[in-house]
């Protein structure tokens, strides 16, 4: 395994991934890459009489765009581990395969908060449409809960 790719947003499930995904990189002399897919669009709520509801913009990438990303690196060189980063923008799961593809990865691994059937049917799943898209090997993180200290 020579190139693993780390998709992350910042949320426990993704962290977890990550940490498994920099177990996987040390073990394996393998080269990390995370990656973040920022929405390609901003939805923003609108009251108003003439109003139908939320409106689209475009979104702008901002620093807020790079925090996950920069929590991902942050373990790394303690590790010993040289990482890459990748912002991109679009829909999180077509963008995954696609750049799994374009960097030629091994594994991709992404996390998944576990809503089950019903939740990421409602919702869509990004880990669930990664799995079926892509054309590599893909590692499902699921969140655990931390314990809690008393």
């Amino acid at each position: 395994m020579e190139r693993i790719l780390i998709a992350t947003d910042g949320s426990p499930a993704a962290l977890q991934a990550v940490e498994v995904g920099l177990e996987l990189a040390e073990e394996q002399g393998a080269e990390p890459t995370f990656l973040h897919v920022a929405p390609a669009a901003d939805v923003l709520p609108v009251a108003g009489f003439a109003m139908a509801g939320p409106v689209s913009v475009r979104h702008e990438r901002d620093e807020h765009d790079r925090t996950s990303l920069d929590s991902a690196l942050a373990p790394a060189p303690d590790r010993g581990i040289e990482a890459r980063s990748r912002l991109l923008v679009g829909a999180p799961a077509a963008q995954i395969v696609a750049f799994a593809d374009e960097i030629d990865a091994d594994l991709v691994v992404v996390g998944s908060r576990g809503l089950g059937a019903i939740g990421s049917t409602l919702l869509g799943s990004v880990s669930r449409k990664v799995l079926h898209h892509a054309k590599r090997p893909v590692l499902i993180v699921r969140a655990v809960p931390q314990a809690v200290a008393a």
